[in-house]
């Protein structure tokens, strides 16, 4: 059946036509990776880099086709240049031209001041949970503050932030979100909330780049994004394609997860991105009824693992299960609870994380975030 509704798909693709080759997409060759499995599509529309930003009607009219196809219950469409052509080597610019997208040459995010990377090197420890609070704190302590969900397989953003809202649009730019104080974006918010991604490495880059290039940001003085876990495709596209300020590894005690932890520091540190620090997540259970402390993975080990791999530990956080309802209720605990114990433990972090931004900034003679 799948099959069948393939082809079915590519026949009404076969509708939509490419004003610049004046082929329909089909023909032209710009129909990549298409998957269709259990009535949900998706696929990638190929442009030339320097039309990416032109081509938002043709992917939204390509998405339409295909969702308007009997027996489809949800097409998801990106656009990627993947196959365009090298460009010639230049020296790197954080803008734009006018009017265009940044290609291979320019950074993303230009108005961005500080972009962080909350990571870690295996799932399960608690970074996006890490993440959001830590944006949230951000917030309260005044700055403009974006956070943008970068795990395209697993995003997590639409149920930490209490919305499944669809951002709306400007013309061909997105509009983020507003929650918490905060701008945000995810592939949640654009896709079904069942809807598996099925892509390949280079749809995901697509998708990636459209979340930094076409949403609307403005001016932040700091973004924070919760990355996948792991050491793969969007690492690698957000450390060539933003300039990160650094990278926070997240982890929980146990050996398993500090030996994943320390696949992450080396990596940001291979492609040039500095690691401000270690956050040990799930220090210790406090029980509910009595507060008694127990270390159920150990203690103490995401900072010892950063003094033998010379780097700041930034704090430790409870396994408490406030943190866990109140995240899975979409109302993050910094904000619905500032008074306790942990949500002033992710304040402090997030002070110290402006703090060392600070400083690095002075030390490369680049601009500090400071509130007045």
């Amino acid at each position: 059946m799948s099959e069948g509704l393939e082809q079915a798909v590519r026949a009404a693709l076969r509708g939509v036509r490419d004003p610049a080759s004046g082929q329909d997409v089909v023909s032209a060759g710009m129909v990549d990776g298409l998957a269709v499995k259990a009535g949900m599509v998706q696929f990638a529309l190929q442009v030339p880099r320097e039309r990416a930003r032109e081509s938002e009607p043709l992917r939204a009219a390509a998405e339409r086709a295909a969702a308007g196809v009997p027996g489809v219950l949800s097409a998801t469409v990106v656009l990627t240049a993947h196959r365009a052509e090298p460009p010639k080597p230049a020296a790197p610019s954080r803008k734009a031209p006018p009017g265009g997208t940044p290609g291979k040459g320019e950074m993303l995010l230009p108005d961005v001041g500080a972009i962080v990377a909350v990571a870690s090197g295996k799932g399960g420890v608690g970074k996006s949970t890490t993440a959001v609070n830590l944006a949230v704190a951000l917030a309260l302590q005044g700055l403009k503050v974006g956070l943008l969900d970068a795990d395209i397989y697993g995003p997590s953003l639409p149920q930490m932030l209490g919305t499944r809202e669809r951002p709306r649009t400007e013309g061909q730019r997105i509009i983020p979100l507003s929650r918490w104080g905060l701008k945000a974006m995810s592939i949640g918010f654009l896709v079904e909330e069942e809807t598996p991604m099925i892509w390949r490495g280079p749809m995901v880059m697509g998708a990636l780049e459209q979340l930094m290039g076409q949403v609307e940001w403005g001016a932040l003085d700091i973004m924070i994004v919760d990355m996948p876990p792991g050491t793969g495709d969007a690492q690698l596209t957000m450390s060539q394609r933003v300039p990160l300020a650094g990278a926070v590894i997240v982890s929980t005690p146990q050996d398993v997860a500090l030996l994943d932890a320390r696949r992450g520091v080396k990596m940001f540190e291979r492609v040039g991105v500095k690691v401000l620090g270690l956050i040990e997540n799930m220090a210790f259970f406090c029980c509910p009824n009595c507060g008694h402390q127990t270390d159920i993975f150990g203690h103490g080990g995401a900072k010892a693992e950063a003094a033998r791999l010379g780097v700041e530990f930034l704090g430790e956080l409870p396994l408490k299960l406030a943190i866990r309802e109140l995240a899975d209720a979409g109302t993050p605990i910094v904000a619905a609870r500032p008074e306790t114990p942990e949500a002033q433990a992710y304040q402090a972090i997030a002070t110290r994380l402006r703090e060392k931004l600070a400083e690095n900034a002075a030390a490369a003679g680049g601009p500090k975030i400071v509130i007045e």
